[in-house]
């Protein structure tokens, strides 16, 4: 079974109008509201895509509801935490031309909510996957990533890590399945510009040496690099369409490589991936099924 981690879910509240005029009443001339958070973006195209999961994180208030019931109207399983104060919160992006966005900062997370995750965690077992995926809230320990992989680590659990920086370099010692940075944020982390297919693979080749399993680059329209388990270096490149959107892309292609990679294909799991990841950014929301397998025709 897939297990996702949102620590911070929320509502996408996206609305679009001719101009946004600042400091005066403003109508908008359509609105979509979408349930958002790394790890929910996940579960959402692994049940396209026909990979179950169970979605774990936290929720609260009246938004939390309408989260939960949103999964249970998708069908896919969720086993949230109940937060007793607050609300989960709501993002507005405004779209007029550009896109604005007003992030919501999300309930309070107090340890007696983060125990209770971890009993939750403890029921995984041999065999199962855990995506962890996005920036970790105030009121969380900023070694939570480590906390849980620490925890887990007696186990042979696949473990997908979403994250940047010292996030993402931290948990290497516990040899992650699956790593996912970009090719901007690979080069943040050790320091350099990387633009050339040469440079980027021998950087990723170093977080392979440090402990990832699989080391996937996306690189936007350069397409993505995957360095596999085995060493072997494979690339693809970018499918042809109109980007509309850039919320959920990176989530959407570690659902396709997850769903790929099941039998142990990592050429096909990098096309999916890719595939996956493209039907979100030319959609208004996420990828569906029938655009994934439209892109992966191209690929």
């Amino acid at each position: 079974m897939v297990y996702t981690v949102t620590f911070n879910p929320a509502i996408d509240y996206v609305v679009h109008t001719a101009e946004m005029r600042l400091g005066e009443v403003n109508r908008s001339s359509s609105e979509e509201m979408y349930f958002g958070g790394k790890g929910i973006n996940v579960s959402i195209v692994l049940n396209e895509l026909g990979t179950p999961s169970i979605a774990l994180g936290f929720t609260a208030g009246f938004t939390g509801e309408a989260i939960e019931n949103g999964f249970k109207a998708m069908g896919i399983k969720s086993d949230f935490v109940r937060l007793k104060t607050g609300n989960s919160r709501i993002n507005v992006k405004i779209k007029a031309g550009e896109e604005t966005e007003l992030n919501g900062q999300g309930p309070h997370i107090d340890n007696e909510a983060l125990e209770a995750l971890f009993v939750k965690l403890d029921k995984l077992s041999d065999g199962d996957t855990l995506v962890l995926a996005g920036s970790i809230p105030s009121s969380l320990p900023s070694d939570i990533y480590e906390r849980i992989m620490q925890r887990l680590s007696d186990r042979k659990i696949r473990t997908v890590v979403d994250a940047t920086n010292d996030l993402l370099l931290n948990v290497l010692k516990y040899k992650p399945f699956l790593i996912k940075p970009n090719n901007h944020e690979l080069g943040e982390m050790f320091g350099v510009t990387l633009s050339e297919d040469e440079e980027i693979e021998r950087y990723a080749r170093k977080l392979k040496d440090m402990g990832a399993i699989n080391v996937l680059i996306s690189m936007a329209g350069d397409g993505a690099m995957l360095i596999d388990e085995n060493g072997k270096c494979h690339r693809c490149g970018v499918c042809k369409g109109k980007v509309r959107n850039s919320v959920g892309a990176g989530d959407s292609m570690v659902a396709g490589f997850l769903t790929g990679a099941q039998n142990g294909d990592y050429e096909y799991a990098l096309k999916l991936g890719t595939a996956a990841g493209g039907a979100t950014a030319f959609s208004d929301g996420l990828a569906v099924k029938t655009k994934i397998e439209e892109l992966l025709a191209q690929l």
